[in-house]
């Protein structure tokens, strides 16, 4: 198992890897004292990206509120909200010359909004500065403050992303501030506040889930009005984290993969390296 697991973190397209564009990128994002969650949550898919000139840049600084046993993210007692943050994103997609970007977050308990008006703040500082740029959000639940996911929906994102992340029946043992009902709301309170904006969610296997689960899961999300969906494989970041219990095979994948289809979904990534942004802008 350990090796397969190595073979799939090693899996990226070396032949893709610009490692002179890699440190320019990372060189920026160190400059402008910027996070994402590409290097904070470990990405297998950070080389590649990174020399094909994709980020995705994270907001309201680089911990996390929640404790999910999967995550790499760094867990306590989080920053407070940097105002110039919107600003230096904006400036460093226009530095990228990026004709798409997504932006996520930590979950931010200790905000009233969860960190809504950041994103707001974002969306419009980008929009300002790179009028052509389309944006992506991929936001935490909010709390279910569903005020606060109003003010996201209506400054007009081109894509709001909220995953998923496991099947129903693991939630409490991997996701215990979650709520897989309150996820399946938020994706039908964007669809209800303004049904024209793409809604996206993403899950990870792996953990032990059977098929039926992962059928019922991508039931739900069709269900709640998710129009696009990536699934792929978990890889464990560290011993302290939730242990792989299965490496699915292309063949597993190729089958999920039609599941999807046939439960009416028509954008669909799937397969062991992909992430919930990843080739975000060619799916879209």
């Amino acid at each position: 198992m350990d090796s397969m697991i190595r073979n799939v973190k090693l899996g990226f397209r070396i032949n893709d890897f610009d490692r002179k564009q890699y440190v320019k990128v990372l060189d920026l994002i160190k400059e402008n004292d910027l996070t994402t969650v590409c290097i904070e949550a470990n990405c297998p898919n950070r080389y590649e990206c990174f020399s094909k000139k994709t980020v995705t840049f994270m907001i309201l600084g680089d911990v996390c509120t929640r404790n999910c046993q999967y995550c790499n993210i760094k867990k306590g007692v989080p920053q407070r909200v940097d105002e110039n943050e919107p600003e230096k994103i904006a400036l460093a997609i226009k530095k990228l010359s990026l004709s798409y970007a997504v932006i996520t977050c930590v979950t931010r308990d200790d905000l009233e909004d969860g960190g809504a008006n950041q994103f707001v703040e974002t969306v419009l500082k980008i929009r300002e500065i790179n009028p052509k740029c389309k944006v992506e959000l991929l936001i935490s639940d909010l709390g279910r403050n569903w005020d606060a996911l109003k003010k996201i929906v209506e400054c007009r994102p081109d894509v709001i992303n909220h995953n998923i992340e496991v099947v129903k029946d693991f939630f409490n043992e991997l996701r215990p501030n979650g709520n897989y009902e309150m996820s399946l709301e938020l994706l039908r309170n964007v669809k209800e506040f303004d049904s024209d904006i793409k809604t996206k969610s993403g899950l990870m296997i792996g953990f032990g889930e059977n098929m039926e689960q992962i059928s019922n899961t991508i039931s739900d999300l069709k269900k709640n009005g998710c129009d696009i969906l990536t699934i792929g494989q978990y890889l464990q970041p560290s011993q302290d984290h939730f242990k792989v219990k299965k490496i699915y095979s292309k063949k597993e994948f190729d089958k999920i993969s039609e599941i999807a289809k046939e439960t009416g979904f028509e954008k669909i990534a799937c397969g062991s390296l992909v992430r919930s942004s990843y080739q975000a802008g060619d799916l879209l």
